[in-house]
């Protein structure tokens, strides 16, 4: 039951991308040559979605775990904060500092989560990778565009 909790957590999150869509605002924004397909998208954040669902669940068995779960929380915060931020109210700096904050908290989870479980640790690694990649081009169309 808990990992369902968790799993509508980033349902919710999701749900933004479907709400506000990037549409023809974004399209027009010039954008780096290393900007990823556009049906890579939701095939990597459904797969980060199930996995951070899971960390989260595996992080209520672990004893000492209130801090990366304060961590989980805010993470899924920032998270559900930016699509709208970005594609609705197209505003690409405030994302670019939603992006930073959010790679910042899931750094900070990842490291004390790989403390607690080298196994949830591991899981969590590529959600920082994709957010890797999703600072980088947010960083590289906030340059393009002024």
């Amino acid at each position: 039951m808990t990992f369902y909790i968790f799993l509508l957590a980033c349902c919710a999150a999701a749900s933004t991308g479907i709400i506000f869509k990037p549409g023809s605002w974004y399209e027009s924004l010039r954008k780096p040559a290393f900007t990823p397909p556009n049906w890579l998208f939701p095939v990597a954040w459904t797969t980060i979605y199930l996995l951070i669902a899971w960390a989260g669940y595996r992080l209520t068995l672990l004893p000492g775990n209130e801090t990366a779960l304060a961590l989980w929380s805010a993470q899924i915060a920032l998270n559900t904060l930016w699509t709208p931020v970005f594609f609705g109210a197209n505003r690409i700096v405030a994302g670019m500092i939603i992006l930073a904050l959010l790679w910042l908290v899931v750094a900070a989870m990842l490291w004390l989560a790989l403390r607690l479980d080298v196994i949830t640790g591991l899981i969590l690694f590529p959600y920082l990778a994709w957010l890797t990649v999703a600072a980088a081009l947010n960083f590289s169309i906030m340059r393009k565009n002024r």
